[in-house]
């Protein structure tokens, strides 16, 4: 499952509002802006707001996500981004929004004003209903759901598909030889534009001076031109980074073309490749291609799941593909592109699937699927036997057919709270505690006691971070009981550089008598009593 925290932008948002994303995208010339769709269709924008791509009506950067209220409850199912940046986003009832950088006319509205909020794109596309948009530097593409492309924006190299280096106010729709066919798929580069047709024929147009086009030479077209190098193959997916294409078969065979400075190819060298290059030969088919017009980066997924990684990777040029262990190509840009943004909109799984993590955390303290249950304090705490043998020794050896225990439904518990002992059945479902200071100490009795040391190490944790000067003399003298030797150390240190506080506190005064007189031999050591 993909994970949006690996974004930056996302990692301030708490479990309750992740949940309930269900498609986002991160976008903008260093990756500072994202936008998000909740499971209510709500919209919500956050970042730096360059060019006022947030779509606010402001030009004010926010961390604190904002709703868009004027797309409430529109379903949206395809959304792209430029370099300005301006947004495209295709609604599930086929409108088109737009908004941001208009320095080019690519919002659609046949201005050049800066597009501060989102509008309808309308002109030739009204009745037309839209189902998929792509963004390159400054022009914008539309497929309709009867296979017609719309260009429009910045054509200084024939990007639109005109038949001119004019730039196009409004959405036109891209003709000549795409006159009578009926697409299924577009995409973007920098400057150039590419769509795959019902047949899975490939056309190209726009920039092609590092053939980004894969016609075999590195001449700009100003109209669709068809890559004949792929005659005979079916293209299922193609994808355009920079300036540089990617194409996917329906037999999983992988071809790339175009720039190649980093790498981005995949062919084991820098050189540019001017028509379709088969790659990753040797690897099992391929079912998923990755890039995006704002990176040199490069991914693939295989059919057993293997993600790899070529292009431009944190500086770095890697020349052929790599494997990683990311399980989505996503991962692979939030990782490891630059800037680290998204190269579509990312889905969210919708169902109510749990991990096996997220289940057992659920399943803790559940009386009606426990095989046992403890009794502490006259209270009644809810488990299962066969996780608390897999996760500690203690209970492993506890269940044991010669234990008294293995045959009881219930176990009393005396030597603990019912805090303590809770807060520890928990730890053993969740990896988490969570008590305050002085309960913190029973536990790191009990972890001591069960031999649990990443327990133990936790309790320390939370001691150290609520240590004051009332209770710093009792903490001191529950590490040196338990053996906790970092936690004494740090408790010590606490004390001796609060020590007139410390030393008037009742605390100081209940202590045992030879833990007194050590620390006080310790603390001359340590030159606290010097003048």
């Amino acid at each position: 499952m993909v994970d949006v925290t690996k974004w930056p932008l996302f990692s301030l948002m708490g479990p309750q509002e992740l949940s309930a994303i269900r498609k986002a995208c991160v976008f903008g010339m260093s990756a500072n802006e994202a936008i998000y769709i909740t499971s209510d269709d709500e919209v919500y924008v956050f970042g730096l707001n360059c060019s006022n791509c947030l779509g606010t009506g402001d030009s004010l950067s926010t961390i604190v996500p904002k709703k868009l209220d004027f797309l409430s409850g529109r379903k949206v199912v395809s959304l792209s981004y430029g370099s300005g940046p301006h947004i495209l986003l295709a609604t599930e009832d086929g409108e088109l929004f737009a908004w941001g950088h208009n320095g080019y006319s690519q919002l659609g509205n046949g201005t050049t004003n800066q597009g501060v909020a989102p509008v309808l794109v309308s002109a030739s596309l009204l009745n037309k209903k839209v189902t998929e948009v792509a963004c390159g530097s400054h022009h914008s593409m539309a497929l309709t759901d009867s296979g017609e492309v719309y260009a429009w924006g910045y054509n200084n190299c024939g990007q639109v598909g005109s038949g001119s280096t004019a730039n196009q106010p409004t959405p036109r729709r891209v003709s000549s030889c795409l006159q009578n066919k009926v697409a299924v798929s577009i995409t973007c580069g920098q400057t150039s534009s590419l769509a795959v047709v019902d047949n899975g024929e490939v056309y190209g147009w726009g920039y092609n001076g590092n053939g980004q086009l894969g016609l075999g030479n590195n001449g700009n077209q100003l109209t669709p031109c068809r890559l004949a190098a792929l005659q005979g193959f079916c293209v299922q997916q193609i994808v355009s980074g920079y300036a540089h294409s990617l194409a996917l078969t329906d037999e999983g065979l992988l071809y790339a073309w175009g720039a190649n400075t980093y790498g981005q190819l995949g062919t084991g060298n820098k050189s540019n490749q001017l028509s379709p290059l088969q790659i990753m030969t040797e690897k099992e088919r391929i079912v998923e291609i990755a890039a995006c017009h704002s990176t040199h980066t490069s991914a693939a997924k295989t059919q057993s799941g293997q993600v790899y990684m070529w292009g431009q990777c944190r500086g770095q040029s890697i020349v052929l593909p790599h494997l990683t262990h990311f399980t989505c190509t996503d991962d692979v840009f939030a990782c490891f592109a630059t800037p680290s943004v998204m190269w579509r909109l990312l889905s969210m799984e919708q169902d109510d699937f749990l991990t096996v993590a997220q289940s057992l955390k659920k399943e803790f303290d559940n009386p009606e699927t426990a095989d046992l249950k403890f009794c502490v304090d006259s209270k009644y705490i809810y488990v299962h036997k066969a996780v608390l043998k897999i996760r500690c020794e203690h209970f492993r050896s506890m269940f044991q057919s010669h234990w008294n225990e293995d045959m009881k439904e219930v176990i009393e518990i005396d030597q603990f709270s019912y805090p303590v002992y809770r807060s520890f059945l928990e730890f053993l479902y969740t990896d988490n505690v969570e008590l305050p200071p002085e309960d913190a100490i029973g536990l790191l009795d009990l972890a001591t006691s069960y031999c649990e040391n990443r327990l133990k190490r936790l309790c320390q944790h939370i001691i150290k971070r609520g240590i004051t000067v009332e209770n710093a003399f009792s903490l001191l003298s529950a590490a040196v009981r338990y053996d906790a030797e970092d936690l004494e150390e740090f408790c010590f240190k606490f004390c001796i550089n609060h020590l007139t506080e410390v030393t008037q506190t009742a605390a100081f005064w209940q202590i045992d008598g030879n833990l007194l007189k050590d620390f006080i031999c310790r603390a001359s050591r340590y030159g606290a009593f010097k003048n």
